[in-house]
């Protein structure tokens, strides 16, 4: 048996809840679906519950390696509130025992689905996604606190870990919720289908503007403004003023007002000629474009983990960002290059690695060799293993107290 893998008698029993399955959510979505996939893969009994499932595979049936996945009617006239048939279907999944792992803090389903598990005796974990970093309580910060006062915070406190990716996160998120127990883990990050990897065909079929030998730049990640999009193509009309020559490609949908002032921003500047919209790119086709890019660029505001940087870097695509992200050092190890929130900053780190390929391609290996070790996709699945199964044993030594 690997060392990593846990004795399958000892195995936790792991039940998420997320309500809105799309990946057009962006990387709290793909982040569960990665969690899933790979724990039944390893032998675990894992159950996704979910309202919308449009992205769900069709094939999460429970059999053996693959997870269970259980479709919950949602109330009626608002997706804040949790049917009744909804809650006495995860009554009965929570009856089996085991954890149950919800995510972000601001959803508010999750104060219901956490009370009842508290009331059947099931410790659950929150993962925070970022969601309790200082620029994200900056975003209609009196709404969050009092959201926080009113229900919130107890809901944080009651559960057995808060789930943070990186310490800069943790560190962030405990001003709000003093006394919480935290636990610091790397998104379980599914790089299967990294190992092998497709090369430029996949994508330069499907999109024709991958022709041509002009350095491909990089976007790819849900089109908001906190992602900096704006930001970029600012900065590569600062890039094309220069003369360097180059194709940004944008991949990702976001809200019709964004998308639209994207639009806009890229006809104003006068760079149809180089800025490409491609929409929401998945699969093998998503890893494709990676590879046919030259550089991977992320002007974030806030990342708490940054998956699509992990990607990138798995892909062998060198990436430059922000210290938004909280995982920045680990970034700048892999060889990334960390540049200040400004389009300014970005044009000149773009300009300058663009001065040569070569290197380019070099730092890209560097960065894959770093994402495939560091990142192992078994290690940090025997990590959240382990976490599963203390709380599971700490809840159970505090039941037997009682007696």
């Amino acid at each position: 048996m690997n060392p990593t893998t846990p004795n399958p008698s000892e195995r936790p029993r792991i039940i998420h809840y997320f309500p809105d399955m799309r990946l057009e959510q962006g990387g709290v979505v793909r982040s569960i679906l990665d969690w899933c996939k790979v724990l039944a893969g390893r032998g675990d009994d894992v159950t996704l519950v979910a309202y919308d499932s449009p992205d769900v595979p069709s094939e999460w049936n429970g059999q053996a390696g693959k997870p269970n996945f259980v479709r919950i009617p949602a109330a009626s006239g608002s997706n804040f509130f949790v049917s009744s048939q909804a809650l006495l279907i995860w009554r009965e999944l929570l009856a089996g025992g085991g954890v149950a792992h919800l995510h972000t803090p601001w959803e508010v389903s999750n104060l219901r689905m956490a009370r009842i598990a508290q009331q059947m005796g099931v410790p659950y974990i929150v993962s925070i996604h970022g969601m309790l970093d200082d620029w994200s309580m900056s975003q209609r910060g009196l709404k969050k606190q009092i959201y926080l006062a009113i229900g919130a915070r107890r809901f944080l406190r009651g559960a057995a870990r808060l789930h943070y990716t990186a310490a800069a996160e943790m560190q962030q998120a405990q001003r709000r919720v003093p006394g919480s127990a935290g636990a610091v883990l790397p998104l379980l990050v599914d790089l299967s289908p990294f190992q092998s990897l497709p090369g430029r065909e996949p994508a330069h079929a499907r999109f024709p503007v991958l022709s041509g030998d002009e350095p491909k730049l990089l976007f790819l990640s849900r089109l908001h403004e906190k992602k900096g999009v704006h930001l970029l193509i600012e900065a590569a009309g600062f890039l094309r003023q220069k003369g360097r020559q180059f194709k940004l490609l944008i991949a990702g949908t976001g809200s019709a007002e964004y998308e639209n002032q994207l639009h806009e921003q890229t006809r104003r500047l006068h760079l149809e000629e180089v800025v490409s919209f491609l929409g929401l790119v998945v699969g093998e086709e998503k890893i494709s474009l990676y590879q046919s890019a030259d550089l991977f660029v992320l002007p974030t505001q806030q990342e708490n983990f940054g998956l699509v940087l992990i990607e990138a870097l798995a892909a062998g695509t060198p990436v430059v960002t922000t210290k938004g992200t909280d995982i920045w050092q680990d970034i700048a190890a892999a060889g990334g290059t960390i540049t200040e929130y400004a389009s300014a900053a970005i044009s000149n780190a773009m300009d300058r690695l663009l001065e040569d390929r070569a290197a380019l391609a070099a730092l890209g290996q560097r960065g894959r060799e770093w994402a495939m070790q560091n990142m192992n996709t078994e290690t940090v699945a025997a990590g959240y293993e382990r976490l599963y199964a203390q709380v599971i044993q700490e809840r159970l030594r505090r039941h037997l107290k009682r007696f």
